[in-house]
């Protein structure tokens, strides 16, 4: 042993702290906590004989050793967890990709919004999370603000002068604080019923939501009694989707793990009330030979240090070291005591058994999971950051036009969801304003149109799913400022708000806000410049696409119009049949005839025709 690294060890101090062990390069290869740095650290240079086969192989590869004294054991938890996500050494067991795991926040504005972010404050109002699984958020957030009408709107509230409410108001999703339609105390109340929802609290909620609308009836504010009542049955049918586990009505954290060769998965059960809230999926890599308690004591300190929450009880599969300083760690961050319990029978055994299985069942799906879509959701979590959008983008809809100089003008309208594309959702414009080649007057045409036909189909009942109901989280448009406020000049005129609308320009891949002077760059290599990207690129493919469809039947139309016989049907017919005069001409006469349904006679003669107009120079590229 260095002569520096056993002066170091025998200067050791007796207080709690973090300890970093590092190669003989400087590269940090472990990081551990101890209740004594002095008795932990030295344990590590002692008889190799009663080491684990790991430790061996990390003790014969420390050159060096650093140690940070902390005041407390409970702050070297949270300094030996910072320390590892932000080191990664591969000697540790660590969570993967942790910092993908979105929360929700509750602002702390006059007039709160719902907000998805990446990181956690230390202030700033109240937050929700981590989230392993961003479609299982959306849905919860969706059905929070559908019950509890919270604004999604980026308006500084409250306005000096009240404002006409944009549509969200009229659908019943939001309760019109910049209208002055709602006082801050019965915004703060819905506010509260949100937030309890998204801790699982149901059935509490629920109590709650009977008494107040048991107290609007009886001052006779029938109108408020009745969405109360509709909030209280839409509550219970979610209550009646999850299942009671355990019959004593208490809070509680549910854990199963599952190793595999240098990874490992944990499952969390939430249980909130003694139903199931919801449940979290964390994968972590491992080094070699680690074991289920060494994983399953990492794990805890690294996501109890970010939970928004932690319950008076936690059910474990097995036992952990330091019980006790793990459990006053895990008090002093709650405020409150808290158990650590293995249970050996009974409802919370099987409770713990199925949270096994379910890692397992993660933990080999991991195996084959679909890469593109977890890249899809980091990117959408990321362009919501990175762009401050008022909501997480689940639904992008994106526009562009195509014309030739004005002619066969087209517009297109792409949906990604989920960072995919849904082409069942993709709609096609014609353009009517033509002769000129306008491509700004021509996106407000399509963004009104659309915007239009789907106001028209939610204010009419007999439509329970249009083509165009469905309102995006987040509009892009293909261009800069133009084309930007074009779009938002569609949806002023509509007086159509509550999503984010973007320009992104093709030039310098520049993006255009409504609130910003300047267009916002990001790095080109950014997950969430890529996918508005792919997103923008989409839409311009599909719009050229139906524009050399339209230009295609204009050219074959003129050439055919002049032989007796074909008609506009039969004109459609051929188009279907070839695409293109050239596909035509290279025909048979008996192809012809055959593929577009005609008589050989007509085929024949249609084959004279185009050979005519060839001859005389007039053959028109069409392909």
């Amino acid at each position: 042993m260095k002569e520096t690294l056993e002066r170091k060890l025998a200067d050791l101090p007796t207080t709690p702290g973090v300890y970093l062990m590092k190669d003989a390069d400087g590269v940090i290869l472990y990081v551990g906590k101890a209740a004594s740095l002095r008795s932990r650290v030295r344990s590590y240079f002692q008889s190799p004989d009663g080491l684990a086969p790991r430790t061996q192989t990390l003790v014969a590869e420390i050159a060096d050793l650093e140690v940070i004294r902390t005041a407390t054991e409970s702050e070297a938890f949270l300094l030996e967890d910072s320390l590892i996500k932000r080191h990664q050494p591969r000697f540790n067991v660590r969570l993967r990709d942790d910092k993908r795991y979105p929360y929700l926040r509750v602002t702390d504005e006059p007039f709160p919004r719902v907000l998805i972010v990446r990181r956690r404050q230390s202030s700033g109002g109240r937050y929700f999370g981590p989230f392993t699984n961003a479609k299982a958020m959306r849905s919860t957030l969706k059905l929070a603000q559908k019950l509890f009408p919270i604004r999604t709107c980026t308006l500084d509230l409250p306005l000096k002068t009240p404002r006409r409410p944009c549509l969200n108001f009229d659908i019943g999703r939001c309760l019109g604080p910049c209208a002055g339609t709602v006082s801050e105390e019965e915004y703060a109340a819905a506010v509260d019923g949100a937030a309890l929802f998204l801790e699982g609290r149901v059935d509490g909620l629920a109590k709650r939501l009977r008494a107040a609308m048991s107290d609007a009836a009886g001052n006779q504010e029938y109108e408020r009694a009745a969405g109360l009542r509709d909030r209280l049955n839409a509550l219970v049918r979610t209550a009646e989707r999850q299942s009671v586990v355990l019959a004593d009505l208490a809070d509680r954290d549910a854990i199963g793990l599952a190793l595999g060769a240098g990874r490992a998965c944990a499952q969390v059960f939430l249980i909130r009330e003694g139903r199931m809230a919801a449940r979290e999926t964390f994968h972590l890599r491992t080094p070699a030979d680690a074991g289920e308690s060494d994983v399953l004591n990492s794990f805890l300190t690294q996501y109890y240090a970010q939970a928004t929450t932690i319950p008076r009880e936690v059910l474990l599969p097995t036992e952990v070291e330091e019980t006790d300083a793990m459990e006053a760690w895990l008090g002093s961050q709650r405020g409150g005591s808290v158990r650590l319990v293995v249970p050996k029978r009974g409802d919370k055994r099987s409770l713990v058994l199925l949270a096994t299985d379910n890692a397992r069942f993660a933990l080999k799906a991991s195996e084959k999971e679909d890469l593109v879509r977890e890249d899809a959701a980091e990117a959408l979590v990321e362009l919501a950051e990175a762009l401050s959008l008022a909501s997480y983008p689940q639904r992008i809809e994106a526009f562009d036009i195509s014309n030739t100089q004005g002619q066969e003008a087209t517009g297109s309208m792409v949906v990604f969801e989920g960072g995919r594309p849904r082409r069942d959702a993709y709609r096609r414009f014609k353009v009517h304003i033509s002769g000129k080649s306008d491509d700004v007057a021509m996106m407000n045409e399509v963004v009104r149109r659309r915007f239009r036909r789907g106001l028209a189909e939610l204010a009419d009942p007999t439509i329970a799913r249009g083509k165009f109901s469905e309102l995006p989280d987040l509009l892009l448009v293909d261009g800069g400022r133009g084309q930007l406020n074009a779009a938002l000049a569609a949806l002023e005129e509509l007086n159509v708000e509550g999503f984010d609308v973007l320009g992104l320009a093709k030039k310098q891949e520049e993006i255009y806000l409504p609130r910003l002077a300047e267009p916002v760059v990001l790095a080109a290599d950014s997950r969430a410049l890529l996918l508005l990207r792919a997103v923008r690129d989409e839409a311009h493919r599909f719009a050229i696409s139906y524009h050399r469809r339209l230009r295609t039947r204009r050219s074959l139309g003129s050439a055919l119009d002049l032989v007796p016989g074909v008609g506009p049907k039969r004109k459609s017919a051929l188009a279907k049949a070839f695409g293109s005069l050239d596909r035509i001409r290279a025909a048979s006469s008996e192809e012809i005839a055959e593929k577009a349904g005609l008589s050989l006679a007509l085929a024949e003669r249609i084959q004279r025709a185009l050979a005519d107009r060839e001859a005389h120079g007039e053959r028109t590229e069409t392909s």
